[in-house]
């Protein structure tokens, strides 16, 4: 069953039988808005990244992973590769997560989404993120609609936190401004504490 996330909202990642999830993968999907032409409305192409960064209890990062590094250096985090269209019916770029091989050092992962052509996301009709269960063949676990279409060319969507041998999901929907993971590095760092 989905759990239907809003901005703020947090879920455990253990589930019913007291088990926690271990291999997750987190995707995002978009939809561009129709852009006015000569002709009437037509299609346009928006290229969003998604990224995932790992920090340690000291909120420092430790590693990152985005299209110009596809996994982490221990291996434990794997972006499937970068979509430059979206528009797909599920997942536009997905980044795989094994849970049970992140390093003990790393106590949160954020996921941001940003465009690198520096479109904005008054150009997006819709956006989603979906936490799947890859272990239980690909169950829904937890579902966020990004809200808030505005000239922002990011997003931080997501965090994934350790607090002893659990993990939680949170969705932040946080908007920002950069081409890169590394010009919302300053927005996060308020965040990684926060539930």
């Amino acid at each position: 069953m989905t759990v239907r996330l809003t901005k703020g909202g947090s879920i455990s990642l253990r589930k019913a039988d007291g088990a926690t999830l271990t291999r997750v993968r987190l995707g995002l999907g978009w939809t561009a808005a129709k852009k006015r032409g000569l002709f009437g409305m037509k299609n346009q192409s928006i290229d969003l990244d998604a990224s995932a960064l790992m920090f340690n209890r000291a909120g420092e990062l430790v590693d990152q992973v985005w299209f110009r590094q596809l996994k982490s250096k221990d291996g434990s985090v794997v972006h499937t590769g970068d979509n430059r269209v979206g528009g797909g019916d599920l997942d536009d770029e997905s980044i795989r997560v094994d849970l049970s091989r992140v390093p003990s050092s790393i106590v949160a992962l954020v996921f941001t989404v940003n465009s690198f052509a520096g479109q904005t996301f008054s150009q997006i009709e819709s956006a989603r993120v979906r936490l799947v269960d890859e272990s239980a063949g690909d169950a829904e676990v937890a579902r966020y609609e990004l809200a808030g279409s505005g000239p922002h060319t990011a997003q931080i969507m997501a965090k994934v936190a350790r607090s002893g041998g659990d993990w939680s999901v949170t969705a932040l929907g946080i908007p920002a401004s950069g081409r890169t993971f590394h010009e919302l590095l300053p927005a996060i760092a308020g965040h990684l504490t926060r539930t």
